[in-house]
């Protein structure tokens, strides 16, 4: 069993894709590979997540980043990842920059989805971006984070093509459709990879 951390700031619907991913059927029985989410942590008090979190049954932890150093905060997480040995940390709609540091020490450990078909429109507002440039094409990429921004190893990617005359509101929707069932998928896959490295060593 590999187990599974998410880092978010929000509404938590891509935390809710990867929780109900892997959460246990009506009989207690594992629904993929027996892998666990173990931990949500969220640095804005009042994310959503927290509540998805509740309602099934994951611990979750506020981890400010408020009036206090980014490494205070980053050290008060890596101590909460390790207390619940966290094989795979997802990002989920965090908004924070991870320092060097902390990825390093998670080196292919730490994944996120990107609302673009990397390396076009890293950042942020990609969306709105690919958008105004008059993109036809559009996309989400899940890939490993690393000290670059949206620059790590891409794991897997989805596109599609707007139809003439689609509102930004209409793609933004379908590109969370493609992240919800693309991102479990890949985190999938990540925590296989855990466990197969564990039966061979």
């Amino acid at each position: 069993m590999a187990r599974l951390a998410v880092l978010a700031s929000g509404n938590g619907s891509n935390f809710q894709a990867l929780a109900d991913s892997i959460r246990e059927d009506r009989e207690g029985k594992p629904v993929r590979g027996g892998h666990e989410c173990v931990l949500l942590i969220h640095d804005r008090k009042a994310a959503f997540a927290a509540q998805r979190a509740a309602r099934l049954g994951i611990p979750f932890r506020h981890i400010s980043y408020f009036e206090r150093a980014g490494g205070e905060a980053e050290a008060e997480m890596a101590a909460a990842l390790d207390e619940v040995r966290a094989d795979i940390i997802a990002l989920a709609g965090f908004m924070r920059i991870l320092s060097p540091s902390f990825v390093e020490a998670r080196h292919g450990r730490i994944a996120n989805v990107h609302p673009s078909l990397l390396p076009k429109w890293p950042g942020a507002r990609a969306i709105e971006r690919a958008f105004e440039a008059g993109d036809l094409e559009f996309g989400v990429t899940v890939h490993l984070v690393d000290a670059g921004m949206d620059s790590g190893p891409i794991v897997s990617r989805a596109s599609f093509k707007a139809e003439s005359g689609s509102a930004l509101a209409d793609i933004e929707s379908r590109i969370h459709e493609i992240e919800h069932e693309i991102y479990p998928k890949a985190v999938l896959g990540l925590l296989d990879a855990i466990d197969e490295e564990r039966r061979r060593t």
